[in-house]
């Protein structure tokens, strides 16, 4: 996306007519523009640019957060969203969580600190998932049945064959009817540690929710295996206990390894796509999360301790 006049912007957008700095921000995956704005009450905030098509998603998001803040979800405040047809932007603007990015931070701390912030991003992630869809979305169960279904029949056309290809399709098989009557529920859905803040030792809350989606709660977990546990286990633990106040409960393990197995298939396909260059690194990590439940032949992955405690 090209650099945008700061001035055209100030001209386009009220709440930065005072601004007292704006700066250019170049960190981070996604394809918006970001800019750091110092307001003129000295509040930092984060200005979004996406291409003027991307406004519904935006305008969506903005009333996700608004909704989210009931909760006491640790998310950025929305302040603005809006199009600038002249220079064919949309833009979105919200309050600039302080603090550090947990993927860069958390493994500089002890241990034990690593665990509490994980407990403290699980009781968050619980808020979150307290936002319920309206009722006029499909059966969770048929939207992931069908997603799955041609991710597997992509799979078998792709070229490239998994190791653990046959254990990985049968688990799915034998396991797909334990979806049937989960919830929708809203998703954060990239909810990994390179998506949260780290402030003073303790979780300073969460960003980037657009990509943002509807489903079970669980299927929130995958990015743990996939992603937090490269970066932190005891964080990794810290954030399934801290989501269950009374206890893991057993139906638990079961989706989220149902859920883990499809995220293998689908990854293989994703990542061959448009990522190709990287499938060597794709493999070598889903081949460690297929071995982390020994082949799907475990619920549990190996690296949960239930009786960790930091």
């Amino acid at each position: 996306m090209k650099q945008t006049n700061v001035e055209q912007l100030i001209l386009h957008i009220p709440l930065l007519k005072n601004a007292k700095r704006i700066t250019q921000i170049n960190k981070g995956y996604s394809h918006d523009q970001k800019l750091l704005v110092l307001l003129e009450n000295d509040e930092k905030a984060l200005l979004r640019l996406a291409k003027q098509e991307e406004f519904k998603a935006k305008e969506q998001e903005f009333q996700h957060l608004e909704a989210l803040q009931g909760f006491g979800v640790k998310c950025p405040q929305p302040l603005a969203v809006g199009r600038i047809p002249e220079l064919d932007y949309c833009y979105f603007l919200l309050s600039f969580l302080e603090g550090e990015d947990a993927q860069e931070e958390l493994p500089q701390l002890e241990e034990g600190v690593q665990y509490r912030i994980g407990l403290e991003a699980g009781q968050d992630l619980a808020r979150i998932h307290q936002y319920v869809a309206q009722s006029n979305l499909p059966s969770w169960y048929e939207t992931k049945s069908k997603k799955s279904d041609r991710y597997i029949e992509a799979y078998k056309n792709c070229g490239i064959t998994f190791p653990y290809e046959k254990e990985t399709l049968q688990f799915i098989a034998e396991n797909s009817k334990y979806m049937k009557d989960r919830p929708n529920l809203f998703q954060h859905d990239d909810f990994t540690c390179g998506n949260l803040i780290v402030k003073d030792q303790s979780y300073g809350g969460v960003i980037d929710f657009g990509r943002f989606d509807w489903g079970d709660p669980i299927h929130e977990f995958i990015k743990v295996g996939l992603f937090s546990t490269e970066v932190s286990i005891p964080f990794s633990i810290g954030q399934i206990k801290g989501y269950f106040k009374e206890g893991i409960p057993e139906y638990f393990w079961r989706l989220y390894t149902l859920y883990m197995a499809m995220a293998v298939i689908s990854s293989i396909v994703w990542n061959n796509k448009f990522f190709p260059e990287q499938n060597d690194e794709m493999l070598a990590r889903l081949i460690r999360v297929t071995e982390d439940h020994k082949g799907f032949q475990e619920l549990k992955p190996t690296w949960f301790n239930e009786q960790y405690e930091g």
